[in-house]
């Protein structure tokens, strides 16, 4: 009999069928993963079970007893508990105050520090989470920060834990320190449900998983029934995905970059450039940077070492301290992003539904922001409307933005056409540089297939590409030169061919004195 049972979960949101009559049958002391495309109804699925949503029908069974789960906190009372994407913590507490938050040991009503540090470094001496409790939180990784939010329900007792994409911006190193503890958590009995992406994280780590294609379970096996090949084809369904040639990286099969071409000459040309946050504290120190036409240049670091602050300095939302931006030779420093953009400069920023899209405006008024006030969009301060949605359809249809058509809301497509919509408008004529910033974070396999595709394909056609990201694969599928940043430093360079997991890796956590010699050999 299995342990935890979601029973025929069904969910609407308006006239979106989310889940359609769901049951996910998950054994006791395993990890089951959960895979599927954008708006396939994995997270409204843990949603659910967390507490966050409520069914329109069905039943969630623990252990065999039914649950009425209507919050959060009637989960955890439960048992099941949920690490987020998005970590909820707060960061001037410390580790032992973030993890005892809500539910603090007292004496004569007041907080009782001495207790809450005993439990809490026991806690962590048990799991083996190397954590320091008294460290605040703002001075963790991120994966340090993770490891408090798993540890914030293991104090709550948590039996069920849930993982969303639980290794998107973490180093390989913190990788496999969360697999490793992940494994102890199920030889010790615990049940985890993995909603991810990556197929090498369902084969390392997973007993069974179950495939979630539009709202309905397409497929349910042990992991040693799997292939990639099943899974991709169960999660996209009839059409498969996109061949570029080349090997297959663990999360998108069928994807790789095409020969890269001789690059051409310099486009955007970075020297010494100071960044320093409202904080005072720098960003970046001293970077230089070079991307020529023709190639794809990564950028790989954990997040929060000064990539952000990169991609805004080049594309004109953060003032430089000190040095150059040089864009074909010509300097941009003191140019705004508008002047920039007329250029040649685009941006697929990290985060498109807040910083790459206007989610209550219609995809047209997304497609020509920035070219609004340009023909053939406008002609003597008059918008002409036709031509704004001839040009909407065309470049909907070019970039297969699936949408009832062109006046819909941004806010109403799923994750991965919304990113379509914002590549559509980025990839343009006159383009000479884009910066792609963690382009197919949160994406499915069909999108992401997408999405790298075309960035392959401005790096044939003569285009420099800036790929900034914290997905290390795809890093090191696309790129034709790997750079790491790490405490606003250029601290290693590495060509294709000396580019590797171990050695980006452990540039990425600051170990990179012996990576020069291998860094100078390109």
């Amino acid at each position: 009999m299995a342990y935890l049972v979601l029973q025929e979960i069904s969910k609407r949101f308006g006239s979106v069928q989310a889940l359609s009559r769901v049951t996910l049958e998950v054994e006791r002391g395993a990890v089951h993963a959960i895979v599927g495309e954008n708006g396939a109804g994995k997270s409204t699925l843990m949603k659910i079970l967390y507490g966050l949503e409520q069914p329109d029908s069905g039943q969630i069974l623990l252990d065999g007893r039914r649950l009425t789960i209507a919050s959060p906190r009637d989960a955890m009372r439960h048992g099941i508990g949920m690490v987020h994407q998005k970590f909820q913590l707060i960061p001037s507490f410390t580790v032992v105050e973030n993890i005892v938050l809500g539910d603090e040991p007292a004496r004569a009503g007041w907080l009782d520090r001495k207790a809450a540090r005993r439990q809490v470094a026991e806690l962590l001496e048990r799991y083996g989470l190397e954590l320091d409790p008294d460290r605040p939180v703002r001075d963790l990784s991120v994966g340090e920060r993770q490891r408090v939010e798993i540890a914030k329900l293991l104090y709550r007792q948590a039996e069920v834990l849930i993982f969303d994409e639980a290794t998107a911006a973490l180093t390989p190193e913190e990788a496999e320190g969360l697999f490793r503890i992940l494994e102890q958590f199920v030889a010790g009995g615990k049940t985890i449900l993995y909603i991810t992406h990556k197929f090498s994280e369902v084969f390392r780590l997973a007993r069974h998983v179950t495939v979630l294609r539009r709202g309905r379970v397409v497929s349910s096996m042990p992991v040693a029934e799997a292939t990639p090949e099943r899974l991709a084809r169960d999660i996209v369904g009839a059409g498969g995905l996109p061949d570029l040639g080349g090997p297959a990286p663990s999360s998108a099969p069928g994807l790789g970059p095409s020969t890269s071409p001789d690059p051409g000459p310099v486009i955007l040309d970075c020297q010494g450039l100071w960044v320093v946050r409202p904080d005072g504290v720098p960003a970046l120190r001293g970077v230089d940077l070079a991307v020529r036409g023709g190639e794809i240049v990564g950028v790989a670091g954990v997040e929060g070492n000064g990539q952000a602050e990169l991609a805004a300095a080049v594309v004109g939302l953060t003032p430089v301290q000190a040095g150059s931006i040089r864009l074909d030779g010509v300097p941009v420093d003191g140019a705004s992003v508008k002047e920039r953009r007329r250029r040649g400069i685009g941006w697929i920023p990290p985060d498109r539904y807040t910083l790459g899209s206007a989610l209550a405006s219609s995809l047209w008024d997304n497609l020509i922001a920035g070219e609004v006030d340009l023909p053939p969009f406008s002609a003597f301060g008059v918008l002409r409307m036709q031509a704004i949605r001839r040009h909407a359809r065309q470049r909907m249809e070019t970039f297969d933005v699936r949408a009832p058509g062109p006046e819909v809301p941004a806010g109403s497509l799923s994750g991965g056409n919304l990113q379509k919509v914002i590549v559509a408008r980025e990839v343009r004529d006159g383009l000479r540089l884009l910066v792609a910033s963690n382009p197919t974070s949160g994406l499915d396999i069909r999108a992401t297939a997408f999405v790298r595709e075309q960035l392959l394909h401005l790096r044939n056609r003569g285009v420099a590409v800036l790929l900034i990201s914290t997905d290390l694969d795809e890093v090191l599928q696309l790129s034709d030169r790997v750079l790491v940043l790490h405490r606003g430093e250029v601290v290693a360079q590495f060509p294709r061919g000396a580019a590797t997991r171990e050695t980006v890796g452990r540039a990425m956590a600051g170990s990179h004195e012996p990576l020069a010699e291998v860094s100078s050999r390109g």
